[in-house]
């Protein structure tokens, strides 16, 4: 197939470049690099089956040639980046969702929305079903990603119904592995980080809130087979293994071998106490599941992080997972 990332720079969306390419696919992948870096795709320079254009999709999307399917992964999606980008988060949703699914129509191609968990808020039904409609804070902090990908959401839908467009919803939760940022501000690679610099761990709250992890690989298979298919979902996809956040941090610390211990600070507003996937309806409708546990995915990311040049510094902000 030929398909469209756009967000492909990034973390998730380097890793479905990767995947698709490795299967024979052609691979155009748009990004603005406002929230990542062309390290990402370094290795796909000379590929062939490989394109990519600089662009905001919110501005526009144009493909100079016809697409099979267009995965849209464009968005800030960690707290720094959605808290000090709100509107251009907003924008991705909105108008960035509305010309990838627009450039999806008009090729009768197959559209992939990757949504978030964030859809749920701070939910009132655990574990979350894809039937449970969230409890979310609009007018919040988190609001801005929050909202973008449930309007993204509801946007996707209208086309399905109202222009016949192929769509298929994934709700992705928190996801971690090689290739994510320092200071990206997701809870995994805040912990790293401070282990590998022999710095205590920063745990919010208690550390009782607990989250699902899912190592990008798991989730990148599950990608493919909603592109694959004719789903239109929404389907979660996430590792039903709910952990602590500071039972995350004691696994960090086992994983790097530091002497690290563990600081506590306030528990930023509207973060979410639970956050655990049901994902029966990806098991039935596309015999997808995570294989990797927890402890093994831990062991590849500190692998990838040691491998990495030091880093300089960053500015310390409150972790959690957009996806």
């Amino acid at each position: 197939m030929r398909v469209v990332v756009t967000g492909g720079a990034g973390f998730l969306g380097s890793h479905l470049c990767d995947a698709l390419v490795a299967r024979g696919d052609e691979v155009w992948c748009v990004d603005d690099l406002s929230t990542s870096g062309p390290g990402n795709l370094g290795h796909l320079r000379d590929e062939p089956r490989f394109r990519f254009v600089a662009g905001d999709i919110s501005e526009s999307l144009r493909i100079p040639c016809p697409v099979d399917a267009v995965a849209h992964l464009a968005s800030p999606a960690s707290p720094p980046d959605y808290h000090s980008r709100p509107l251009h988060t907003l924008a991705a949703g909105s108008r960035g969702t509305e010309n990838a699914l627009r450039l999806a129509g008009r090729y009768q191609a197959r559209f992939l929305l990757a949504s978030t968990s964030e859809v749920y808020g701070d939910p009132l039904v655990h574990p979350q079903p894809e039937d449970d409609w969230g409890h979310v804070n609009p007018v919040g902090p988190r609001s801005v990603y929050d909202e973008a990908k449930r309007f993204a959401e509801a946007l996707t839908m209208a086309f399905r119904r109202s222009e016949g467009t192929d769509t298929g919803i994934v709700r992705i939760f928190n996801t971690y592995g090689p290739r994510m940022r320092p200071y990206d501000g997701r809870v995994v690679s805040s912990f790293i980080r401070q282990a590998l610099r022999n710095e205590p761990l920063t745990v919010y709250g208690d550390g009782s809130q607990t989250r699902s992890f899912c190592y990008v690989d798991d989730l990148v298979r599950g990608l493919v087979a909603m592109l694959d298919s004719d789903e239109p979902g929404p389907f979660n996809f996430g590792n039903p293994d709910e952990r602590t956040v500071d039972e995350l941090a004691h696994l960090v610390i086992e994983a790097t071998g530091t002497a690290s211990g563990i600081r506590r600070l306030p528990l930023p507003v509207d973060d979410p106490t639970r956050r655990c996937p049901v994902i029966d309806r990806a098991r039935e409708h596309l015999g997808w599941s995570p294989k990797i546990t927890l402890g093994e995915g831990l062991r590849h990311t500190v692998e990838w992080f040691r491998s990495r040049p030091p880093d300089d510094g960053g500015p310390e902000t409150p972790h959690d997972d957009g996806f």
